[in-house]
């Protein structure tokens, strides 16, 4: 069981040091460190307007998780969206436009959210979506992107925006991320932190974390090969099998501790590289940080899930708007009691129990 914590003034802290951490990291760039400023201020604003709405009983996560499209242009082996059927080939009906997005962004704002990622799909086919994005400069919008869409004109944007963040996918070298995610994939990625190493922007990396990859991918050696070229972020993100076939590439207790330990030496080996594990350890954290506690998950079509990995939903942001999509009964029935805190096999407590959160859907009577 995990321990019981002030959730409010834990998620504060966290978020504070997530601020601090990035402004050190910029501190050599002037004009992404002079923005970083600005944004530290809003997102203490934001601390407050979170906290204020907690004392009156409204909990407000800081962090969205919004999936601006089902498209994608990779087919990444074991890739758990395209096996929910969430991400598809070709661009699908009724997602969100770029104006209901934004009405989503403006929302989150004035509730207290300090940082929105962008996923999908691959979220670079919506410039709409993303030069929109652009404009809310008090959220921090880190793009989760397979790299393959980089471009002048979006590096004309990121200059522009210091908001957007694109935050690449990388799985190891050369030979491990071709084979997940297609020939040449790791040379346009290198190419393309070269392009924003030149540009001087802030860009990061996220990596899936398997039982093969874990020690190539936390070694010096990786990580310099992306900080020499201006990394300044670093997101480990464990697998999560959508097949029994996949089960074992899951990491398990012994992988999971040997990432937390090999995080804590390479943050002495690379000071100003911020290195951050999803979902990380989630006993420190008090447990599952999903279904609003500290963040949910927005589809392209609006509906408001726990987590990318529990595609269950009971309301629709387009319909209802963020504020009850916060509150919806699907995330009140997972916050309530103990379910979120409950020891799992793997680093998603949602998707290891699907079933018993499909069965909380029916029996809420929900459609």
């Amino acid at each position: 069981m995990a321990e019981k914590i002030n959730l409010e003034e834990h998620i504060a802290k966290g978020v504070e040091k997530i601020v601090s951490d990035t402004l050190k990291a910029t501190m050599k760039d002037p004009r992404a460190s002079a923005f970083m400023v600005k944004f530290a201020a809003a997102s203490r604003k934001a601390t407050k307007t979170r906290l204020k709405l907690a004392e009156q009983g409204e909990h407000i996560p800081s962090f969205l998780i919004a999936s601006i499209t089902s498209r994608c242009n990779l087919h990444c082996a074991g890739c758990y969206s395209r096996c929910n059927e969430a991400t598809v080939d070709t661009e699908p009906v009724q997602q969100l436009t770029s104006e209901e997005w934004l009405r989503v962004f403006r929302e989150a704002e004035e509730l207290g959210v300090s940082f929105i990622m962008l996923a999908g799909g691959e979220p670079m086919l919506r410039w709409d979506i993303i030069e929109a994005a652009g404009t809310m400069q008090n959220i921090l919008f880190p793009i989760f992107t397979n790299g393959t869409y980089m471009n002048e004109r979006y590096l004309k944007l990121f200059d522009k925006c210091r908001n957007l963040i694109p935050v690449m996918s990388i799985e190891g070298g050369r030979e491990i991320t071709d084979a997940r995610r297609g020939t040449g994939v790791y040379d346009k990625l290198i190419a393309n932190m070269d392009a924003l190493h030149e540009h001087n922007l802030l860009f990061g990396a996220s990596v899936t974390v398997t039982t093969e990859n874990v020690k190539e991918v936390t070694s010096p050696e990786f990580l310099r090969v992306l900080t020499e070229r201006g990394c300044k972020l670093v997101i480990y993100v464990e697998f999560v099998p959508v097949t029994d076939e996949a089960r074992h590439l899951a990491p398990g207790d012994r992988e999971r501790a040997y990432l937390m330990s090999a995080m804590d030496e390479l943050r002495g080996v690379f000071p100003d590289t911020i290195l951050l594990a999803f979902p990380g350890d989630e006993r420190a954290d008090g447990g599952c940080m999903a279904a609003g506690r500290g963040f949910f998950h927005i589809n392209s079509h609006g509906g408001a899930e726990p987590c990318p990995f529990s595609p269950y939903s009971d309301v629709n942001v387009r319909e209802q708007g963020l504020r009850e999509a916060m509150h919806s009964r699907l995330f009140l029935k997972l916050r309530d009691g103990d379910f979120l805190d409950d020891d799992h096999i793997g680093g998603c407590v949602l998707f290891e129990k699907r079933e018993q959160v499909e069965a909380m859907l029916a029996g809420s009577s929900i459609k």
